[in-house]
């Protein structure tokens, strides 16, 4: 039954990326915050003056539950060059993350070199490899296809090389910005099976011309003209119960105290839950 689908609220270390690894955790779990969203960038950064070990012990000593992390290689998903270079990485920091107790891990969709339609042929074997490496760690990998990508930047591509690939491993993920400032339509998460959908980011968008939207115009869930509550019920319809991760790159977010951005981001985003109920 659908309303036994119930959501959490996560925050993305993104979103307070300038206080680096331990404050962002720290600022977070006074906040409220019980899910977290952990970054190879912040993450690395990290470990230029301590352990992977007490990275692993913070999140656990502040009573966070990491619930996925996000490794960032270009072209990871797409046939080229780079490819064995790529999958080194990627199962690296399935090594890396897997310990932290999650059960996901995803890159999005990104590439900078011309995309052409041999490479859509050949991304099904691209996305079972990196699935059969993230197996052995017991993660869930996961495409986060991206409004600005040239390869994979709609649910709908994503989903169909995923069922492609028909890798146990592989799963689709749905960021809710690049979802509705994108090459989407509402419709489009009628094509999800039941189940299938394995991690949300959730954000808003704001009310101005599609084409001045980037990265940087996300915003906390509630503010902008998203329909948030209309895009969880659907999910919910479809068997999601999972977190919903807030990730945001304003600089008023971003650069602000890690406590004071979660508060306002617990107090607005749990609203729109509450109106979906599936908080």
């Amino acid at each position: 039954m659908a309303a036994s689908h119930k959501m959490t609220l996560c925050l993305h270390q993104n979103t307070s990326r300038a206080a680096g690894y331990r404050k962002s955790l720290e600022g977070w779990a006074k906040a409220g915050i019980k899910n977290v969203e952990i970054t190879d960038v912040m993450l690395d950064e990290f470990l230029k003056t301590d352990t992977i070990d007490t990275a692993r012990r913070i999140p656990k000593d502040l009573g966070l539950t990491v619930v996925s992390t996000a490794a960032v290689i270009p072209d990871l998903w797409i046939p080229g060059p780079n490819r064995a270079k790529n999958l080194e990485t990627w199962k690296m920091r399935c090594e890396q993350f897997a310990p932290f107790g999650t059960s996901k891990i995803y890159c999005p969709a990104v590439t900078a070199r011309k995309v052409t339609a041999e490479d859509y042929k050949g991304s099904p074997e691209i996305i079972r490899e990196a699935g059969e490496a993230a197996k052995p760690f017991k993660l869930t990998a996961m495409i986060e296809f991206a409004r600005n990508s040239t390869f994979i930047s709609t649910l709908t591509t994503a989903l169909k090389l995923i069922r492609e690939a028909a890798h146990p491993n592989v799963k689709p993920m749905l960021d809710c910005y690049h979802f509705w400032s994108g090459l989407n339509k509402f419709e489009d998460l009628d094509m999800l099976q039941p189940g299938e959908l394995a991690h949300v980011h959730f954000q808003d968008v704001p009310d101005m011309p599609r084409e001045l939207l980037d990265n940087t115009t996300r915003l906390i869930p509630g503010d902008g003209v998203s329909p948030l509550v209309k895009i969880l019920k659907k999910i919910q319809e479809k068997g999601y119960a999972g977190p919903l991760s807030v990730e945001l790159f304003l600089p008023e977010f971003q650069q602000g105290d890690p406590y004071e951005v979660a508060k306002k981001i617990r107090e607005k985003a749990e609203g729109v839950m509450r109106q979906a109920k599936v908080l």
